[in-house]
C-alpha cells in the first residue's frame, strides 16, 4: 500500500518553519529539508556576503545570508537562497518580518546534490520574480561564476568568468565579484 504524502496549507509551513531547527522549502503542500553545506559552499558564501557587504556600504542595498527566505508569490515557493540582495523598496513579510519578496540579485552556490536543481526547476521560479535582475551561480567544485541578466526585453543572458576575463559585473547594484575574492581561504582539492 502506497503512504499517502501530508499536505500543509502556506501558514502551517510558515508556523512549523518558525520553531524548526533546520530550514525547510515549501511548494504546493509539500516541505522539503534542505541538505546541510560543506565547508567549501560555506566559505564561499561566506567570501561573497563579505564581498557585496563591503561594496554596498553606504548604498540602499542590504545583503542577507542563507537565513532569509524567500517568497516567490506567483508560483508559491518558498525558498532559502544563499544570497538575496534587495534594495530601495524592501518588501518583507511574515510575523518577524523574514520573508523576502523583491530580490533584486539572488546568489546560489552550487554543490553536487543542488546544481541541477538550482539552474533548472528553482531558476524557472525564480525567473517568476518581477523584481529579480541578476542570478548568479557559483562552482564549488572549479572556480568559476556564471551570472544571468535580464535584458530590456526582459530575456535572460549569460555572462561567466574565463581565465581571460576573472571577474562579474553586477551593474543592478553596481558590484563586481572577482573569483580571487570569491574563493579566497577555498580548498578546491577537498
Amino acid at each position: 500500500m502506497e503512504e499517502k504524502a501530508l499536505y500543509y496549507t502556506e501558514t502551517e509551513y510558515l508556523d512549523l518553519e518558525e520553531n524548526s531547527e533546520t530550514k525547510n522549502e515549501y511548494f504546493n503542500g509539500q516541505i522539503y529539508a534542505m541538505a546541510g553545506a560543506s565547508v567549501k559552499h560555506i566559505t564561499i558564501a561566506s567570501n561573497l556576503i563579505m564581498s557585496l557587504g563591503f561594496q554596498l556600504r553606504k548604498k540602499n542595498c542590504v545583503v542577507f545570508g542563507s537565513d532569509m527566505r524567500v517568497k516567490i508569490s506567483d508560483t508559491g515557493l518558498y525558498t532559502y537562497p544563499d544570497i538575496s540582495i534587495a534594495c530601495e523598496d524592501r518588501k518583507l513579510t511574515g510575523d518577524k518580518t523574514n520573508t523576502l519578496l523583491n530580490p533584486v540579485v539572488i546568489v546560489e552556490v552550487l554543490s553536487d546534490s543542488t546544481e541541477r536543481y538550482d539552474r533548472g526547476e528553482k531558476f524557472a521560479h525564480y525567473r517568476q520574480l518581477s523584481s529579480l535582475q541578476e542570478y548568479v551561480l557559483v562552482s564549488q567544485n572549479s572556480k568559476k561564476i556564471e551570472k544571468f541578466s535580464r535584458n530590456s526585453a526582459g530575456k535572460w543572458e549569460l555572462t561567466e568568468t574565463t581565465v581571460e576575463v576573472p571577474e562579474i559585473d553586477l551593474p543592478m547594484i553596481n558590484c563586481k565579484l572577482s573569483i580571487e575574492e570569491v574563493y579566497d581561504k577555498v580548498d578546491m582539492d577537498k
